[in-house]
């Protein structure tokens, strides 16, 4: 908390080096036993550059975790604020931007903050790992259930809409919405649901978790696409995050602003059930031109290499379209929806079994996976972006018979945060 003077924060790997050094006082080695398994200086340092690569940078113009390449997992919770007060929720975004500088930065979450317990002590050891933390506000934030509880109704931005209800949508109440969220994402689980963790502790009494979703992809090599549960390769047509022409047009909030959304991005969560039992049992072919892509190579059909260009107006012998008119990739295409794009930052889940969830026809019997992907996507307006894209996709994708949206949400990604800043700070200050 500000006003208050504290030493340096401890580091993970030095909370672990006094464990292991009490543990050889309580052993009651000798003074020239513990001498015996000295690391080398040189080695030391090789590990701590070690360390030092596996931190992504919390500061910055831009929030981590966006354009970041992806981490192999993700732990992400949605809270809903129970504190109507504004000096509350100042306090838990500072604290969470103090916390998220620390765990990104290989040090523990927030020493001095209640709880007593500095941190839950689980990541101890483990290095960041790539560890980003992105924060996010829900519509719940500006108004909720028609009280403005922190004066901040007039500054939700026009393009924090409340999503429609698509066709298909099966959304359960416990698995949607929320006034705050936060995506962590790391290189290990562990890092990822501590990062979560901590946050919701320090959260006590002014939030509440509403829902959380883990989920992993494979890694990969730079020049590879990660492949879904289903077996296809999924962002191949992504725009690149190296093209910042491109991200400036399709990803960050520009001058249309609020002025406190400048720099940053609306991220769309949808948590999708799939019926891989179904799926599986269908021909190779009938995958394919579900998805308009070879599943090996993960060309377009009637091409060869994965990143050859859709040709939309390819035909057969028949006539028909090579890429049927219902196949996912044709609907999905920047060339069907006016040009546009969104940053496809997806994650698959596997949540175990669960037989009571039901499926509309034909899938209402066989279906014991809770799996299927959490899909991600980071756009800079979500009218023109998700919605305007999955609205198609909704009525006339092949892929519907065996995909049900179960969960997810809408939130408003301000800019980054400089040191001295707290995340959220500019849309505060602005009343």
């Amino acid at each position: 908390m500000s006003g208050t003077t504290r030493g340096p924060r401890p580091s993970r790997r030095r909370l672990v080096h006094a464990v292991a050094g009490l543990a050889v006082v309580a052993a009651g080695l000798p003074k020239g036993g513990a001498s015996e398994a000295r690391v080398e200086p040189e080695c030391t340092s090789r590990a701590a550059d070690h360390r030092e690569n596996l931190i992504e940078p919390f500061w910055g113009t831009y929030q981590a975790g966006i354009t970041t390449p992806a981490q192999s997992h993700t732990y992400t919770a949605a809270l809903d604020l129970v504190s109507a007060r504004r000096d509350d929720l100042i306090r838990v975004l500072r604290i969470w931007t103090s916390a998220a500088a620390a765990m990104t930065a290989d040090q523990t979450a927030h020493p001095g903050v209640a709880p007593a317990v500095l941190d839950s002590g689980e990541a101890i050891g483990l290095p960041p790992e790539r560890l980003t933390l992105t924060f996010g506000f829900g519509a719940g934030l500006f108004m909720k259930d028609g009280k403005d509880r922190y004066g901040l109704a007039a500054h939700r931005p026009q393009a924090l809409v409340d999503l429609p209800s698509f066709y298909g949508d099966e959304l359960i109440e416990t698995r949607t919405g929320g006034d705050l969220s936060v995506q962590a994402c790391a290189e290990q689980p562990q890092v990822a649901f501590h990062a979560i963790r901590q946050l919701v502790r320090f959260a006590y009494g002014v939030a509440r978790l509403r829902w959380a979703q883990a989920g992993f992809v494979p890694g990969v090599g730079p020049n590879e696409t990660p492949r879904n549960l289903m077996g296809f390769k999924d962002g191949t047509s992504n725009p690149s995050m190296n093209d910042a022409a491109a991200m400036e047009k399709f990803v960050w909030v520009g001058n249309e602003g609020p002025d406190w959304m400048r720099g940053g991005s609306y991220v769309v969560f949808r948590r999708i059930r799939i019926a891989l039992e179904h799926w599986d049992r269908m021909p190779l072919d009938f995958q394919e031109r579900t998805f308009g892509r070879h599943k090996l190579s993960g060309a377009p059909l009637g091409r060869h290499n994965e990143f050859d260009p859709l040709d939309l107006d390819a035909a057969g012998e028949d006539g028909d379209p090579v890429i049927p008119e219902s196949a996912h990739v044709r609907l999905a295409a920047p060339v069907s929806n006016d040009g546009v794009q969104i940053l496809r930052r997806p994650y698959s889940f596997n949540d175990g079994a669960d037989f009571t969830i039901e499926r509309w026809p034909p899938w209402h019997q066989g279906i014991a996976y809770d799996a299927g992907l959490f899909f991600v996507c980071y756009q800079r307006d979500p009218r023109t972006g998700f919605i305007k894209i999955f609205s198609k996709l909704a009525k006339f994708d092949m892929l519907n018979q065996f995909v049900t949206h179960t969960g997810g949400g809408l939130f408003a990604c301000p800019g980054g945060v400089a040191p001295g800043e707290f995340v959220g700070q500019r849309l505060i200050e602005t009343t």
